[in-house]
């Protein structure tokens, strides 16, 4: 029974563990990682370090890269010369002018031969052969022969794809979802569609079909869970479904897109957040403005950066940077808050504020990443 109880508490610590968000930040010029109450659970130690992914975070030891675990111990030895973050359990790492793939415990994975080799990403990674780019599967095995010309980067299990000047889409399985018959197509899949292009006609691709859009000259992609994405037709911006239809008739100047039922809309020089309806529920007042989180906080500008909730109520002063960072994280795309904490700079650093307008631990760091999970 107390075996029993042990590996239970065990199991528990695990799992714990991997739920745990963890950011990288740089004190004193050195990196180090913290957990989401601003305690350090890998002090500052190393000239260089990476955000965690897999479960694993780079690390430099003065000499050469390796990867860390949670408990900032050496998972992988530091015997590389560049090393890539992890995804779908694997990471590209160089030794003596060689690119492989290792696993989390450092084991090569044997994979055809090839030109260049790419990141893994939703599973598989592109290679290059012969001037033609195709699909590996995390058993190392050919999931798409080299086919095309050019293969994006993969979003919800999607990658738009060329051959020559046209475009189409694949999933992570190498089936073409989409033909290759569109002069432009959006990068993101998702349920509400992509839209795309033939000639000078604008549309929506949505169950195999191009819905045409009255007169649009540009459009941008679906985001999250909202059915209506915004375009553009004589210079003003309004906003279209899957059908290509037009819900709010083109009168902004610019716009992004809806996020918990509000979208920010410029009226001249002014941001403001419009309703799904294409009323103004938020003025007008903002030099610039971006989406919504999900947990309802949104990044607005006079000055400088700061937050509102849906109501308009100003939560943390515009006194703070939202952008630019030491580009360790790649891929991230999301400005402002981000599993309930904002990532801003200051004259004194980069810090984290909650959403009650709470500065993390009450302290600014030299650089300071989003956090990521453990997983």
């Amino acid at each position: 029974m107390r075996t029993i109880t042990l590996t239970i508490l065990l199991l528990a610590n695990v799992i714990n563990l991997l739920a745990q968000e963890i950011a990288v930040v740089r004190e004193d010029d050195k990196f180090g990682f913290i957990d989401k109450s601003g305690a350090y659970i890998i002090n500052p130690q190393f000239e260089k370090a990476d955000s965690f992914s897999d479960g694993r975070a780079a690390a430099f030891n003065g000499e050469k890269w390796g990867y860390l675990n949670a408990s900032g111990e050496w998972a992988i030895a530091p015997e590389y010369d560049r090393v890539k973050m992890f995804s779908s359990g694997y990471a590209l790492v160089e030794k003596d002018d060689q690119w492989m793939y290792i696993d989390t415990s450092g084991k090569v994975l044997n994979v055809p031969s090839a030109e260049k080799y790419y990141d893994f990403e939703d599973g598989v990674a592109l290679y290059r052969k012969d001037d033609k780019i195709g699909l590996l599967g995390t058993d190392g095995t050919v999931v798409l022969e080299p086919t095309y010309d050019g293969i994006k980067k993969f979003r919800n299990g999607h990658a738009k794809v060329n051959k020559g000047d046209l475009w189409g889409m694949i999933d992570n399985k190498g089936k073409e979802i989409i033909p290759v018959e569109y002069e432009d197509i959006g990068n993101t899949f998702t349920t509400f569609g992509v839209y795309g292009s033939k000639g000078e006609i604008y549309g929506i691709i949505h169950n195999g079909s191009f819905n045409a859009i009255d007169g649009a000259q540009k459009v941008w992609n679906f985001y999250g869970n909202s059915g209506l994405t915004y375009a553009e037709k004589d210079k003003k911006i309004g906003f279209v479904n899957s059908e290509g239809q037009w819900v709010i008739e083109p009168k902004f100047d610019k716009a992004r897109a809806f996020s918990n039922g509000l979208a920010p809309v410029a009226d001249g020089k002014q941001w403001g957040y419009i309703n799904e309806k294409g009323e103004m529920v938020i003025e007008p007042q903002y030099r610039d403005a971006e989406v919504f989180s999900e947990s309802g906080f949104a990044p607005v500008k006079d000055k400088d950066w700061g937050f509102i909730d849906t109501s308009g109520k100003l939560i943390i002063p515009m006194e703070y940077g939202i952008s630019g960072n030491f580009a360790f994280l790649k891929g991230a795309e999301e400005k402002g808050f981000v599993n309930g904490l904002a990532r801003v700079k200051s004259k004194k650093g980069w810090g984290y504020f909650d959403e009650s307008g709470k500065l993390l631990a009450n302290k600014w760091f030299k650089n300071a990443e989003p956090f990521v999970s453990l997983k």
